[in-house]
């Protein structure tokens, strides 16, 4: 059985059209899964020269040209796992670019099987 490469983060079109949305306002982004402190596991929209992204974070893929990025400790629980940005109603994360819009991303997963491969972009 040969092995299928998957990407570790894919978004939906309602995500991709929301991404649209701010960088009308905000050209150059990038998303953080949060680890879940103060906004829960919500992915955070910051502006790119805003957001210093750590030496231990890990850039699971790009989604609509923004990279994706989350820490290397909740990676290691995560690895088996696609994200999944999709947007829902409700409210933003208190820093995240996409507060005060009506609606938010969130992070849905599902978890790799079946011999699939799941290179990180650069390794």
């Amino acid at each position: 059985m040969s092995e299928v490469s998957e990407p570790r983060v894919v978004a939906t079109d309602a995500a991709l059209a929301f991404i649209r949305e701010i960088q009308a306002d905000h050209p150059d982004i990038l998303f953080h899964q949060s680890g879940g402190c103060c906004d829960g596991s919500s992915p955070m929209c910051y502006p790119a020269d805003d957001y210093i992204v750590g030496d231990r974070d890990v850039k699971l893929g790009e989604i609509g040209g923004v990279p994706v990025y989350i820490s290397e400790s909740q990676f290691d629980v995560w690895k088996h796992t696609q994200l999944i940005i999709d947007v829902v109603p409700g409210r933003g994360g208190m820093f995240s670019l996409d507060n005060g819009r009506e609606k938010r991303f969130l992070t849905r997963s599902r978890l790799f099987g079946g011999g699939e491969a799941c290179p990180l972009p650069g390794r």
